[in-house]
């Protein structure tokens, strides 16, 4: 009688561990906001991404929430800094690229590299707002104003000659930079993300002919 008793235990046992083992939780609500630069914020950015010399006033930016899937096939959520002025469409961009379940493996302000564009791409990072200039030029980028953003970067490289010889941005892409090949998280005009961007009123840096810049969406009044 013990020994059956003892087997009903076991069997219960094995039973609660299988349901605790299977158990569900509830994915995490989706967050799509937009809000001005706070102190908190802004003292991750000073110095970095806001350069001293930043012409843009802070209250022209904005910090963004932004759920999205991440490679893993999870929901994330990310952050960014954009313009005020397209900050309600971005939002809707990435609500949209939600929904369709696209995947961005990453999306964290560039100042958690120190405001290092090669870093940041080099983790495959998605990025907006730093003030600096185009690679190699002594230009200012749209990313200065906050009106360019940068999408899995790894996978989508920016290929250019602006110093003279032909340069792959980040330097750990060049297996990327045949466009003709077919692998995974590649952005052409066949792309989610190239169609909902272009949509909005984006242009996109793969169209460009002087250079290609596959993870570059621009937004030009």
């Amino acid at each position: 009688m013990k020994k059956k008793a003892v087997i009903i235990l076991i069997c219960a046992a094995a039973a609660a561990a299988a349901l605790w083992a299977a158990r569900e939780y509830p994915e995490p609500s989706p967050v799509f906001e937009s809000e001005p630069i706070s102190d908190e914020i802004f003292a991750r950015m000073y110095g970095k991404s806001y350069k001293e010399d930043c012409t843009v006033p802070r209250e022209e930016l904005r910090y963004l929430r932004l759920s999205h899937y991440g490679f893993d096939g999870q929901i994330h959520e990310g952050e960014m800094v954009v313009n005020a002025a397209i900050a309600d469409e971005v939002t809707e961009i990435f609500r949209e690229l939600f929904e369709a379940r696209y995947p961005i493996e990453k999306m964290r302000l560039i100042d958690d590299y120190d405001a290092d564009d090669e870093s940041s791409m080099a983790d495959n990072n998605s990025s907006a707002f730093n003030y600096r200039t185009i690679s190699g030029t002594d230009k200012l980028s749209n990313h200065s104003r906050g009106m360019a953003i940068d999408i899995n970067p790894l996978y989508n490289p920016y290929i250019h000659s602006n110093t003279g010889t032909e340069a792959c941005e980040p330097a750990n892409a060049l297996p990327y930079t045949d466009r003709s090949l077919d692998f995974p998280y590649k952005i052409d005009e066949t792309d989610l993300c190239y169609q909902v961007f272009t949509a909005h009123g984006f242009s996109w840096g793969g169209s460009w002919s002087s250079a290609k810049d596959y993870q570059h969406f621009e937004y030009t009044e």
